[in-house]
């Protein structure tokens, strides 16, 4: 684990200057890893909750928490317990705090523009073993990431003046219309009117989203929608 934390150029990791502390994030994953007991936990959260990858007292979260979330998962997985359940607070924490202007995207394998929030919900969506059976405070963090959906474009087919979008669901997609974030290609528009056609049978994640007012052209397969509400969340 501490290669993986060493491994980050922290400070690479842009931040709003004045509140993003790299050396916090370093120094303070790196005590939570190592962390035997309460006090240690406690120490390193406060370390990384006072602007290392967020800022507590003002419910701010930087890009820095995305970064760390999968080494944050790590954490929970092979700590002692006071530090796992420090990690899953954090998470928490990062999930529901905005961003500050200027520093709310993060750069990921399915986008280079994509809301801190959904970039930790996909983290999070990847260790569902893991938090399934850490109890409540881990359930409760699924059901959280599941508000931010993603769905993965596989196949499109015009449909009179709209597409029916067929491709992979993770997440829950919200009931009504909704405004979704079109991301492909190292950048993302703005669909005003996405709906879902057909949710996933149970245990599939294939589902069918309607996007009005578009062509199938405009849908490329490899794409990726995102709610559009949390690229406007902004501290």
């Amino acid at each position: 684990m501490s290669d993986a934390i060493d491994g980050v150029n922290w400070g690479g990791v842009p931040g709003p200057p004045g509140w993003y502390e790299p050396a916090r994030a370093a120094r303070g994953l790196r005590a939570l890893a190592d962390a035997s007991n309460l006090v240690q936990a406690a120490e390193a959260g406060s370390v990384l909750g006072g602007g290392g990858i967020v800022h507590g007292h003002s419910a701010a979260v930087f890009p820095a928490a995305a970064v760390a979330a999968p080494l944050l998962l790590g954490i929970a997985e092979q700590g002692h317990p006071a530090a796992r359940d420090t990690a899953l607070g954090l998470l928490d924490e990062a999930l529901s705090s905005y961003p500050h202007a200027g520093y709310t995207r993060v750069a990921t394998p399915y986008g280079t523009a994509v809301p801190i929030c959904c970039a930790i919900a996909q983290h999070l969506r990847t260790r569902t073993a893991l938090l399934g059976g850490s109890g409540k405070r881990g359930r409760e963090l699924l059901a959280d990431a599941a508000e931010h959906w993603r769905f993965e474009i596989r196949e499109c087919v015009d449909d009179g003046n709209d597409t029916a979008v067929f491709g992979a669901l993770a997440g829950r997609f919200p009931d009504g219309v909704q405004a979704a974030e079109l991301h492909l290609a190292g950048d993302f528009t703005v669909l005003d009117g996405v709906a879902l056609e057909y949710p996933p049978a149970e245990g599939s994640r294939e589902a069918c989203l309607r996007v009005m007012g578009r062509h199938a052209g405009e849908l490329p397969p490899g794409a990726t929608l995102l709610p559009a509400e949390c690229g406007e969340r902004v501290h």
